[in-house]
């Protein structure tokens, strides 16, 4: 285990309950379920930021795509028409 610092926060009552009964249904001090929750927090905005950056790729594909000159088929019917009849 890594060298610990001490810390002094100030938590709400509700937040004082609820630290304590997830700890005990846990089975890990109350220490160990903060210490689990800011490395959840952490690993969440490592996430987050995968899926931007994702996104932001997936987004400059689409905008490329869209600047692209395709040829038409020729073809003489339009998606519509396929369904007039039914």
């Amino acid at each position: 285990m890594s060298r610990m610092v001490r810390k002094r926060i100030y938590i709400e009552p509700r937040q004082k309950e609820l630290l304590e009964r997830q700890a005990k249904a846990l089975g890990v001090t109350e220490a160990e379920l903060i210490r689990q929750a800011i490395d959840q927090i952490s690993d969440a905005q490592a996430t987050l930021a995968r899926k931007l950056k994702a996104w932001q790729e997936a987004k400059a594909v689409m905008e490329e795509r869209l600047q692209m000159d395709v040829p038409q088929t020729g073809r003489t019917w339009t998606r519509d028409e396929l369904y007039e009849e039914r």
